[in-house]
């Protein structure tokens, strides 16, 4: 009988194991690979750990309280949008009955909110920038200054894009100064191949100094169309969505409707900064422009769907009434600092200090405005993570720090008792 016993340390079935720790909210199969995985490490009391941290790994609701509004690892603009388990009316005309252009719902509103013509949304700036090569000069010249050949978020270069789009780069002037005088002369060298001129808007950097750069008016001049790459995605410089008007720190950020209004032909923007919607693209400027973008094969293939036009409509329809209080991001930018301070009093816990906020997010480097913070002594940032609510703090001179600039206010009470716990 004793040969039919098992050995004593003989690990449990994977199936047995991954059933004792059905407590964490996993599919059954997700729980089996996190038991054959303690197994095969020998160690099945990891088994639970394992399956935590997978679930960790997901997407997850945060707190940030990092002062950075826009933060690209947090999912940049925050945002709310829930549409019910329906069908829509993405690509049907409910007044004819005959199919209808998904391009016709938020892309237009959008037009309409920063004074274009017309728009199309793809799914991020660097397919807007691809999307509109491809349409205009697949196969041609696309003129850009070399300082402005900027690299994007997740190490996307200009030039690499342009050359995914099919067009040819054609730099001209140099990293600290161009001219108009540039831009002519390669217009005259280049005058059958040269398809578009490209300005790009430097977001993430600055050059300082000994520097010169032809205006929007000035390349408007030139006898090809003028795209420029406003990025960050201002729709109107004027913010008349803001009851008291525009904030200092936008004062150099260059907007949709006025860029279009100095001469460009088409813009190009992201949908999750300072636009303040979901990630997307938007292309803006001339309807004759946008059509022959649209006929271009990567039109589709870029294209969104119902849930990100979804919430692109409701912050277009946000701006066209005047609403900025109906968009999270205009919200935190707007609150004083005697509002954060009552905030950070009344949670209660921590020092009470001053600090700043940044726009983040690729957006107006070196720009900071006053907010308030509570802070910690000591690196707390682990443990604030791992909370069922994660938050998300920064450490500044041995201490955490929560700034409130970034935490909605119905989120005080959950701040308070994370750092009440530490």
């Amino acid at each position: 009988m004793s040969d039919q016993t098992p050995p004593a340390d003989r690990p449990p079935s994977v199936d047995t194991l991954a059933r004792s720790i059905a407590d964490v909210s996993l599919p059954h199969p997700l729980l089996v690979d996190a038991a054959r995985a303690a197994i095969e490490a020998g160690d099945p009391d990891r088994a639970r750990g394992i399956a935590t941290d997978l679930q960790r790994r997901m997407l997850t609701p945060v707190i940030n309280g990092t002062g950075t509004l826009l933060h690209t690892n947090l999912g940049r603009a925050p945002m709310a949008w829930e549409q019910a388990a329906t069908y829509s009316n993405l690509e049907l005309d409910l007044t004819t009955g005959e199919r209808g252009s998904r391009m016709a719902t938020a892309p237009a509103l959008i037009a309409k909110a920063c004074g274009a013509e017309a728009a199309i949304v793809v799914n991020n700036c660097a397919a807007a920038v691809m999307l509109t090569l491809a349409g205009l000069a697949e196969g041609r010249g696309v003129i850009v200054s070399r300082g402005e050949l900027v690299e994007i978020g997740g190490g996307f270069r200009i030039p690499e894009v342009m050359e995914r789009s099919g067009a040819r780069l054609i730099e001209v002037g140099t990293t600290n100064r161009t001219r108009l005088a540039d831009f002519e002369r390669a217009v005259a060298e280049h005058s059958d191949d040269a398809g578009v001129i490209l300005q790009v808007h430097q977001s993430n950097y600055r050059i300082v100094g000994f520097t010169e750069a032809p205006r929007t008016a000035e390349l408007a001049s030139l006898d090809r169309p003028l795209v420029a790459d406003i990025g960050s995605g201002l729709l109107d410089s004027r913010c008349g969505w803001l009851a008291g008007g525009p904030p200092g720190w936008l004062a150099e950020e260059p907007a949709a409707r006025q860029t279009l209004e100095a001469g460009a032909d088409l813009v190009t923007f992201s949908g999750d900064k300072l636009f303040g919607g979901p990630q997307a693209g938007v292309i803006a400027g001339r309807a004759d422009l946008i059509a022959t973008i649209s006929q271009h094969p990567l039109a589709r293939a870029l294209r969104p769907g119902s849930l990100v036009l979804g919430a692109l409509q409701a912050t277009a329809l946000a701006y066209l009434a005047g609403d900025g209080d109906a968009i999270p991001f205009w919200r935190m930018v707007v609150l004083t600092v005697d509002e954060l301070r009552a905030r950070a009093d009344a949670i209660g816990v921590g020092t009470v200090i001053d600090t700043e906020a940044t726009p983040g997010g690729g957006t107006l480097p070196e720009v900071g405005f006053p907010s308030i913070g509570i802070a910690v002594s000591g690196d707390h940032r682990y443990a604030l993570r791992n909370r069922v609510r994660p938050l998300i703090a920064r450490v500044s001179d041995g201490q955490t720090i929560v700034d409130l600039r970034t935490v909605d206010p119905g989120d005080d009470a959950d701040v308070a008792e994370a750092l009440g716990s530490l």
